[in-house]
């Protein structure tokens, strides 16, 4: 499944490839420490949020006001975020004690999703990985800086989802094909526009490496990682509710 993916979004998106003859290696240590750090994070989140579920923290979440926890996991998850991000790399206790809770703030509003079945958000774990294995690939291999342009029309789909998301929290019951139509933009939307946002975070992964060999701007794995994290959950969200849904149709 993942080769097959991987050769379908080549021969589609890539088919202009390097122009420097492959990847050079200061640019794949600096992709894969990025990557290293992606995969920590995740499994930070893991472990953190198997901790919460545990100790009871999903049902009393999922008894509170959704605006209070919508705020909290905000002010939290921004705060730890831009913190990390204007920690200086050499400062490595505050660097990654912020990353860290940046990643306990994700387990803490994601921890509901362990009531489900551990089969489907396997599954939807594997899906997850390869989807953005396979953009990530193309994105590595593509020619250099080819869809760093992708960043402002990411950024107007993202915001185009948020607005769909918030839909069920605004709108009343019975404006039933309208909730409709914002359930599938959240969903099928989201994961057109996460997915871009893997391929643009992957190009500008190596760009900014580019930029560190030539000693334009500081190594800074951790704050790369970020994005590739957020990516991973966004696609993630809604792997887990598009199987749970095939799922209930069965």
């Amino acid at each position: 499944m993942v080769g097959g993916s991987v050769v379908a979004l080549n021969l589609v998106f890539n088919r202009e490839q390097r122009e420097d003859g492959g990847m050079p290696q200061f640019e794949r240590a600096y992709l894969n420490d990025t990557f290293l750090h992606t995969g920590l994070g995740l499994g930070i989140i893991g472990v953190a949020a198997s901790a919460l579920h545990r100790s009871g923290w999903s049902y009393r979440l999922m008894s509170a006001n959704p605006w209070v926890v919508l705020g909290g996991g905000l002010v939290f998850s921004l705060g730890t975020m831009y913190g990390t991000f204007n920690t200086h790399p050499n400062n490595y206790v505050q660097k990654y004690a912020l990353w860290a809770g940046f990643n306990v703030a994700q387990a803490a509003v994601l921890s509901p999703l362990l009531f489900l079945q551990p089969a489907l958000l396997a599954r939807a774990g594997l899906y997850t990985v390869a989807m953005m294995g396979s953009i990530a690939f193309v994105g590595a291999t593509a020619k250099q800086e080819k869809y760093l342009y992708l960043g402002g029309p990411l950024l107007a789909g993202v915001a185009l989802v948020v607005v769909s998301g918030f839909a069920p929290l605004v709108l009343p019951a019975t404006a039933a094909r309208t909730l409709m139509w914002s359930e599938r933009i959240w969903l099928y939307g989201g994961l057109a526009v996460f997915g871009g946002f893997t391929l643009y975070d992957t190009q500008k992964i190596l760009h900014h490496a580019r930029m560190a060999q030539r000693g334009l701007m500081n190594a800074d794995v951790v704050n790369e990682s970020i994005g590739l994290e957020l990516d991973f959950l966004n696609i993630f969200i809604r792997m887990v509710q598009i199987l749970g849904m095939q799922q209930r149709r069965k």
